[in-house]
Formats: structure tokens, C-alpha cells, sequence
């Protein structure tokens, strides 16, 4: 279908993993919705969520405990009335998944249910090691057939539209192929957009995670909450032809062991719950060790268990390990942490409603009050399916969104702008940022590094800003602008936070503090470009 018979309708949805494809099926029932996504439609983050979905679904696990891991694991920062909510809710949107054929493993005709680090009990409902790729993939087909929803590929939203009162109505989208930018407007505007793990050097990622949703809803105006709170996931493959290929949790969760190069194990030395502990102190671990030894990565030792287990458990994983000449079942493997997941993001309520009237977030774009300080592994595919459910029933309630005059956006105007000639200012501070955002707003953070890391980034963020204003935009300069904010996000926000809570680690205030308690919050001047 051209996509110029879709620029308006009644609900645009930017994103096309689980939490962007499951609203978008849900709001084809209260109207016609777009559905834009940067690349193809199966192009997500959620596609590389090897783990799972947590859900209490045996009758030895209680709904309490899954909520009391989950509070555990946020180090004191959870919305404990969201988390009630949302692990209440789980069983039924895993059996709206499995409606729409999603197909979770079984054993003996039960649901295998895994076990995962910081969890109790076993709720990890996945679908061999390919779970995120197996929602994406009955999510993705549901939706093509649905025949009020129109799917855009291969486009990039740009800025959010904004009317005279600051409400939201839509976005200007660019044609990735011919760089053309048109106005999309909506009577809601979903963000859908994912996480930003590019705005790292390293990370488990796809190169689309460059936190478009998180950037332009702060140019909007919208309020962000809890940037500082970035998860580095524990166990990366370590390997120079390997790129961010994510080695699951729930290898741990089976029974791995984490070692150093000469067989000893160390968990033990820093949690009691060894492997199990929660992410960031494993990731925190991992970094003691390697800035202790001065060794380059770690192992994850599997040599313990049988092939044939680890093989039919984890097929996508002994593969992928073994094309790099490394059989799990007789080498432990080489891993570091890398930047995983952001649990901050555009702060929403419980329907995904924003600050800014008439635009909803959802998935890790969102910041919910779910994850507080260090999200439970397996908490972020049930977040999304939650409130996607829960913006869907706030948009179908009367007066969910509020009349106001008939409004036609602009066409996108570029001013002055010229094409560029010295795209090396792209790949640049794109290369820079990434490194500087690793080298000092990383696993472990000091004041002195995050003021060195503001610095750079304001100089960066003039540059950016000047040329970005100068010359036609591009893919890679819209993307390079939103990382930058991100970063900035991050970096505001860790300087703020004075204490250490989950994956904000600082050595200058190593302690938990009372008085730190609280959300941190940033919202833009308006005004500001």
C-alpha cells in the first residue's frame, strides 16, 4: 500500500515491537491507526529478547512473590500500586499472546516454566531461547492481517507534531529512501520506539535502539523520569566477530557459573544469592573483577550440564556460540556486561498517558514505576503487553481524549537547510558520544566523570544542534540528534542522584540514602529548539 494514503487517522503508533504492535491491534478496534516503524515491522528489540515473560502461572507461586521480587529488585523505586497491577494482570495477557499464536515451550504438555536471576519461584514463560523473536513473529502477522491497520516501513519519525495548546497530533515522519518528510496526524499519538542501548559503545541491541521515542518526547516537552537507571545486562558473548549478541539470563537461571580465566568462581564473594543475585550487582561484580585482574571478560561456565540439555534448552544460543568455535558443552564462554535496558523513559501513569495531552508511552520508551531502580529480568515483555492493554481501555472510556478545534499540521519546512557535504561530523560525534558515554557514565560512575562527560556532551550538543539546522536532515543525522539527548538525559540525571540505588552506582556516594527516595525528574523549558 502507498503510504501516502495513510497520513492522517485516528491513532499513529510509532514502533513496531510487542508494545507497539499490541496497541496497534488493540486500537484497530476503537479506529484506524498507522503504525510506522523505522525499518521492517519485525525490526525490534523484542525480536532479540531471547529469555522470556514473567507471569505467575503454577499454583506454588503466588502473585505476592512475584510482586516482592519485583520490589527487590527496584531497589526501593518501584510504583509498588503498578507493580500490583501489572504482575495481577500477567496470566491474562499470556494467555492473550498464546491466543494470537504465540507459542510458549512445553513440557509433558505443561508450560515449561524457567527460572531466571532475582526470581523466587519459576514464571519465566519462553519459547526455547527465541522468546522475543516468537512474540514478534505471531504479533507481526496478527497485525498485517488486520485490515485497520496500516503498516509504514522503512520510516523514521523525526519531531512530534505539537498544536497551539501543546497537545500532541501526530509526528513528522521521514521516508528513509528518499529522505522526503511529511506530516502524520492523529488524534493519539503512541510511543512505541523501544530503548536507546546505542547511545553505549557496547551493547546487546539492534542499531535501531538510538532512543527516538525518549528524545523527541523530551523536545515535546514531556516529562522523563529516572534516566540515571540504565541496565547493563551481565553476560554479553565476548568475542571480536560477535556483535551484542546477548547471552540469556536464564543460562544463570539453569544452573551457569560465572568464573575467572583460571576456573575460580566469585559470585559467591559478593551476593548470597551467587548468579542469582540481581543484574546489577552481577554486572557490578563482573566489572570488579575485570578492573581488579585486569583481564578483558569473564566466563559463563555451562561444562557442567549435558549437551543434549543445553542444546534442546537453548538451541538459538548453542548455535550462535558454536559458529564462533566455542561448544558450551566444553568451553565456558567469554562474556562482559553491556548496556541492555533503559528502566527510565518518558514518565506515564497507569493508562501510558503522558504530560503531554493527547501522546501515550509504552515498552521501555515508558517509564511506568514498574522497574524503579533495576528491572526484574523478564519484567519488560509483561510491562509492555500490560500497558498496551491498559492505554487501549483508557482510549476507549468517553472523553478519554478531549475535543478541540479541527487542526491541520504544517508541512514539515527546513528553512534554509542545504544537503551536507561533511556527513564525518555524523559518524564522529556519533563514535564519541558512545564513547564517552561508556568510559564515564557506565557501570560504575563518579561526580568528577559525569561533570567531565556534561561538558563534552553541551559542546557536542551545540555542534549538533547547529548542523542539524543547517543541513537536510538524514537518518543517521535524525538518530545521531536523539542519542545526543539522551545522553545529556542520563548524565543530568545521574549527577542529580547523590546516594548509589540499583544501576546507578557511584563511588562517591556508595551508600543507599533515605532522603534520595524519590523519582528523578527532568522536563524541557518550552520554548527551547
Amino acid at each position: 500500500m502507498d503510504p501516502r494514503a495513510s497520513r492522517g487517522g485516528d491513532f499513529l503508533v510509532l514502533g513496531s515491537g510487542i508494545a507497539g504492535l499490541l496497541s496497534a491491534d488493540k486500537l484497530s478496534r476503537l479506529g484506524r491507526v498507522t503504525l510506522v516503524t523505522k525499518k521492517d515491522a519485525a525490526e525490534s528489540n523484542t525480536n532479540y529478547a531471547q529469555g522470556g515473560i514473567a507471569a505467575v502461572m503454577s499454583e506454588l507461586d503466588t502473585f505476592a512473590a512475584h510482586g516482592r521480587d519485583t520490589l527487590v529488585a527496584g531497589a526501593g523505586l518501584c510504583d509498588e500500586s503498578i507493580v500490583r497491577l501489572t504482575v495481577a494482570e500477567a496470566p491474562r495477557r499470556v494467555r492473550e499472546l498464546q491466543a494470537m499464536g504465540v507459542r510458549f515451550s512445553q513440557r509433558e504438555s505443561i508450560v515449561d516454566l524457567g527460572l531466571e536471576a532475582g526470581h523466587s519461584h519459576r514464571r519465566i514463560l519462553h519459547a526455547g531461547d527465541i522468546t522475543g523473536r516468537e512474540i514478534e513473529r505471531a504479533l507481526v502477522a496478527s497485525v498485517r492481517r488486520n485490515r485497520r491497520v496500516t503498516i509504514v516501513e522503512n520510516h523514521l519519525a523525526v519531531d512530534l507534531i505539537l498544536d497551539p495548546e501543546r497537545a500532541c497530533r501526530g509526528a513528522y515522519v521521514m521516508d528513509r529512501r528518499t529522505g522526503r518528510i511529511e506530516p502524520f496526524s492523529a488524534g493519539a499519538t503512541v510511543l512505541a520506539t523501544g530503548g536507546a542501548g546505542k547511545v553505549y559503545l557496547y551493547t546487546t541491541n539492534p542499531d535501531i535502539a538510538t532512543g527516538d521515542g525518549m528524545a523527541m518526547a523530551w523536545r515535546a516537552g514531556a516529562a522523563m523520569a529516572n534516566m540515571e537507571f540504565v541496565q547493563f545486562h551481565p553476560t554479553c558473548l565476548y568475542h571480536p566477530q560477535a556483535k551484542s549478541f546477548l547471552l540469556s539470563e536464564a543460562l544463570r537461571g539453569e544452573g551457569g557459573q560465572l568464573i575467572l580465566k583460571n576456573g575460580a568462581r566469585f559470585m559467591p564473594r559478593y551476593h548470597r544469592r551467587r548468579e542469582l543475585a540481581p543484574r546489577d550487582i552481577v554486572a557490578r561484580a563482573i566489572d570488579s573483577e575485570l578492573k581488579r585482574t585486569g583481564d578483558e571478560c569473564v566466563f559463563l561456565d555451562m561444562t557442567h550440564l549435558r549437551r543434549k540439555f543445553l542444546k534442546a534448552r537453548f538451541p538459538n544460543i548453542y548455535a550462535r556460540v558454536l559458529s564462533f568455535d566455542i561448544d558450551m558443552a566444553e568451553r565456558p564462554i567469554p562474556v562482559v556486561p553491556a548496556a541492555h535496558f533503559f528502566c527510565g523513559g518518558v514518565r506515564t501513569d497507569a493508562w501510558a498517558r503522558t504530560s503531554v495531552a493527547r501522546l501515550f508511552a509504552v515498552g521501555e520508551t515508558a517509564c511506568t514505576g514498574l522497574h524503579g531502580a533495576n528491572r526484574l529480568a523478564s519484567n519488560s515483555l509483561l510491562e509492555a503487553c500490560v500497558f498496551a492493554h491498559r492505554l487501549a481501555e483508557h482510549l476507549a472510556s468517553p472523553g478519554a481524549i478531549k475535543s478541540s478545534s479541527a487542526f491541520r499540521p504544517k508541512p514539515w519546512n527546513p528553512g534554509q537547510a542545504v544537503t551536507s557535504d561533511e556527513a564525518v561530523v555524523v559518524s564522529q560525534n556519533w563514535d564519541e558520544i558512545r564513547s564517552l558515554m561508556w568510559n564515564y557514565v557506565g557501570i560504575v560512575r563518579t561526580d568528577k566523570r559525569l561533570a567531565r562527560a556534561l561538558s563534552r556532551m553541551e559542546l557536542l550538543n551545540r555542534e549538533i544542534a547547529a548542523y542539524y539546522w543547517d543541513f537536510l536532515p538524514t537518518p543517521d543525522m535524525v538518530e545521531l540528534r536523539n542519542i545526543a539527548d539522551v545522553a545529556t538525559l542520563v548524565i543530568k540525571s545521574a549527577l542529580r542522584r547523590k546516594e548509589s540505588r540499583g544501576l546507578h552506582y557511584t563511588l562517591d556516594y556508595p551508600r543507599r540514602r533515605q532522603s534520595c527516595r524519590r523519582d528523578t525528574v527532568l522536563r524541557r523549558a518550552p520554548g527551547r529548539r
